[in-house]
């Protein structure tokens, strides 16, 4: 799955930050050198893993966030966003989860068994736990699972959903032996049919899912139905704070802490804050933070390579000056990625490298480069600018009186700056003009980026142990439910293709029809993806079970301050 980030680092609580470096490298030396690695996931993780029993019981885990949540329903348009995610999670219900390799197991605090029981039609069967209930007692049943299909299954439009997660595909749901069952009946297969109460998509109570009405506008302001060990105690927009405490009715393993809190805060205010006490975590990319957490007494700093990726997302629309995807594929040609990966995370990672696949991170089974329809060529850039009518007029290309004048829109930090420079140097090499926009973290996806106000666009995607069930949602093309295709770009020929991959429960064959996609998206220049994560977070030395997790699942009742 997918789910997008505007700022270039996601909330601490998630443990695993979105890329967050500068341009300027030179004369960060220390004599404590940084972490380093390969940049690939699925082979470790760094959490100060503790038993519980050294834990001392209680205390207030500080976490930052860049804005307060626009919807609290993550399954929304507005609520896809890692760090709504990151507040939601502990309090939701989800089917599996993952270890740092990135194997699953079933939550068997939400259900006793989950399997898939049929394959001809595709059948999964969901057992919940007895003992699973809502904030307010109401017990967890079939009809919730029921009416969440229902509402993802984009069948109303007037469900605003940011993706369908494979319900798409569901015929019916039906209840089992009793309330407590569910059986899920496919009307075409499914291949990551594991995630879709998983990763980045968790269970909401049917109170929400109902109806559109509920599903787009009753979480905008708060959340209170909710079943996990947390739930929120408090939403003081004043103080710019959400404060979640222990939930009285949860039946699982007490928490250790008594309180999660999350403040909004400035990308720039992030690490003085941690230095300061203030907040107990936050994402490092730059050898500068990472020297000024080594540096800080009271902080360690763990690293897991990481599930996000920074990326350029082109606006296609019909229209737009980027409506020809020869003149994307250019233009992308002219882009440095390789330059930009090694001014960006060199001494963070050892050998940095562009992400080259859209599907696939780096570590993950699957992952290939393939890239090659926008390797970094300026001068065939160039010349297919000329033969595309854009010419030379002075220091910027015209055609029909128009100047090749494109606007770069991202959220105002530092580091997506110093990125867009490096982005606006190549291209005005090859005759083309970009225009930096900063924009603030309230409200950049609802009010620039859905509306599609933007030539290229700046955010980050998060992704998670389920790559196929998002690849309609970013890449497929459907002009009434554009999901999270921002840049509407697509065609019927790569919706076939990728509705061939989503069906294919074969694992290696599906891969290799993941891979065809992405060929296929490079070759229409639909983004770029840039950097992955090399993960680096700095923590406070004595919180353990939190830091840098990988492709691992956090277990919200484990988190703790040492005694």
């Amino acid at each position: 799955m997918r789910i997008r980030r505007a700022s270039n680092r996601v909330a601490a609580f998630l443990a695993v930050p979105i890329l967050s470096a500068t341009l300027v490298l030179a004369g960060c030396s220390s004599t404590t050198a940084p972490p380093s690695g390969a940049g690939s996931i699925g082979t470790s993780n760094d959490i100060n893993p503790h038993p519980v029993s050294d834990l001392r019981d209680g205390g207030n885990l500080r976490l930052a966030l860049s804005a307060f949540p626009a919807n609290f329903n993550t399954l929304s348009n507005d609520g896809n966003d890692a760090e709504i995610a990151a507040v939601v999670r502990p309090m939701m219900p989800r089917s599996f989860v993952s270890d740092a390799a990135g194997r699953l197991s079933v939550d068997h605090n939400y259900f006793t068994d989950i399997a898939l029981t049929n394959t001809n039609p595709q059948q999964v069967t969901y057992t919940i736990n007895p003992k699973a209930v809502w904030s307010d007692g109401t017990p967890i049943t079939w009809e919730d699972i029921a009416s969440q299909a229902n509402a993802m299954s984009g069948r109303d439009p007037s469900f605003l959903i940011a993706l369908t997660y494979g319900f798409d595909r569901v015929a019916k749901v039906e209840r089992g032996i009793d309330d407590r069952q569910a059986i899920i009946t496919f009307s075409k297969p499914y291949a990551e049919w594991k995630g879709q109460f998983a990763g980045n998509s968790m269970l909401y109570p049917k109170s929400v899912t109902a109806n559109p009405e509920s599903f787009n506008h009753s979480l905008r302001d708060n959340i209170t139905l909710t079943s996990g060990p947390f739930v929120i105690t408090s939403i003081d927009r004043g103080q710019n704070r959400i404060t979640l405490g222990r939930n009285p009715r949860w039946w699982g393993a007490k928490p250790k802490l008594d309180n999660i809190t999350f403040s909004v805060l400035d990308d720039s205010a992030r690490v003085p804050a941690l230095q300061n006490n203030e907040i107990d975590a936050v994402g490092l990319g730059t050898i500068d933070e990472v020297k000024t957490a080594q540096e800080t007494p009271g902080i360690a700093v763990r690293r897991a390579p990481a599930t996000q990726w920074s990326a350029i997302t082109f606006n296609g629309a019909p229209g737009s000056i980027l409506a020809d995807p020869k003149l994307r594929v250019a233009i992308s040609k002219a882009i440095d990625r390789q330059g930009i990966a090694t001014a960006i995370q060199n001494g963070l990672i050892n050998d940095p490298k562009p992400l080259n696949n859209h599907i696939y991170l780096a570590g993950q089974d699957g992952y290939r480069d393939n890239s090659a329809p926008v390797a970094f060529d300026p001068q065939a850039a160039a010349k297919q600018l000329d033969e595309l009518g854009w010419k030379l007029n002075g220091s910027v290309r015209e055609k029909d009186g128009r100047k090749l004048e494109i606007r770069d829109v991202m959220y105002n930090s530092v580091t997506w700056v110093q990125i867009a420079q490096i982005v606006q140097a190549n291209l005005a090499a090859v005759g083309v003009k970009l225009n930096i926009e900063t924009k603030p973290g309230a409200g950049y996806f609802t009010d620039v980026i859905q509306p599609g106000n933007f030539d290229i666009a700046q955010f980050s995607w998060v992704g998670d142990a389920f790559p196929l069930g998002s690849i309609f949602q970013v890449y497929g093309y459907n002009p009434n439910d554009l999901q999270g295709n921002y840049g509407r770009i697509g065609s019927p020929q790569l919706n076939d293709l990728i509705e061939k991959t989503v069906s294919e429960l074969d694992p290696k064959k599906a891969i290799d029809l993941a891979n065809q996609v992405d060929r296929a998206v490079f070759a229409e220049g639909h983004s770029l993806p840039l950097m992955q994560s090399p993960g680096n977070v700095g923590v406070r030395a004595n919180l353990a079970n939190f830091g840098a997790t990988g492709l691992a699942s956090l277990d919200y009742t484990t988190i703790g301050f040492l005694k």
